[in-house]
């Protein structure tokens, strides 16, 4: 499938914005948010020239990279387990024009909302500024909709091993459980569309935003990562921390090439 690539930011100047789309088989998947039937296909992105990968294609550099660990005979399989958070805000305004520039976040959970009157409900049980891990409802108000999240991703293939509250107010995370790391790089694309779909189901905004909130927790993914060979965990070992020489310099390079 041919696509502009000169219509996405950063990517490909206009005389040479021809790029193809090469559907992977394996990611097929229905999308339950339309009334129609839909299927989805995730694609590798390709030069339409050489027919080799984009270089600025994040699933291939994935491939690539699990590929360069077995020629090197680092191991057989790399896992990743990704715990993106995100806030979900049930108002959300801005502007950017000329004359007016700014935004205006709300949630019920907010603790600048002390003194507002709620039609549905009322403020007695929020969270406190950075005391919102893992309270149990009232005060956990979004239990139902990261359960029906959980639900939603388990129908498109994604599986979550929990979901629960995070520090700030209106801050959530899901954890997905671990595979290789192309599967779940993908798996990411499919969580946050349901994250976004479903938050917008509830009459919300879901986002990903690094710090949307001044003075309260942001949002992170941490990644648990380790290498396997001939079925074995090559991070364990004798060295620091009881971590093999493997590890430590997995670590260095992933400290080196943080900025990328």
């Amino acid at each position: 499938v041919m696509f502009d690539g000169s219509s996405i930011a950063g990517w490909k100047a206009i005389n040479e914005s021809d790029m193809v789309l090469m559907p992977d088989p394996d990611t097929v998947h229905m999308d339950p948010f339309f009334a129609q039937s839909t299927m989805v296909i995730l694609c590798d992105i390709l030069d339409p020239v050489s027919g080799e990968s984009y270089n600025r294609d994040p699933r291939g550099t994935a491939k690539k990279a699990e590929a360069y660990m077995k020629a090197e005979g680092i191991g057989d399989t790399i896992y990743v387990g990704p715990e993106a958070e995100f806030f979900v805000f049930d108002d959300v305004k801005y502007k950017a024009d000329p004359y007016n520039t700014g935004f205006r976040l709300d949630s019920t959970e907010l603790p600048s909302n002390d003194d507002t009157d709620y039609e549905t409900g009322n403020l007695g049980h929020r969270p406190r500024i950075k005391g919102g891990y893992f309270p149990v409802p009232p005060i956990d108000c979004a239990q139902d909709m990261r359960s029906e999240m959980l639900t939603v991703l388990a129908e498109m293939g994604v599986r979550v091993e929990k979901h629960h509250h995070e520090v700030a107010a209106a801050q959530h995370e899901l954890g997905i459980k671990f595979d290789t790391l192309v599967r779940n790089a993908d798996k990411m694309l499919i969580y946050k569309y349901v994250v976004h779909q479903v938050a917008n189901a509830y009459g919300k905004t879901a986002t990903f935003m690094p710090k949307p909130i001044f003075g309260d927790n942001g949002s992170g993914m941490h990644v648990h990562q380790s290498i396997w060979k001939g079925g074995k965990p090559t991070f364990a070992g004798n060295e620091y921390a009881g971590l093999s020489e493997t590890c430590l310099f997995y670590i260095g390079g992933i400290i080196k090439h943080a900025k990328a």
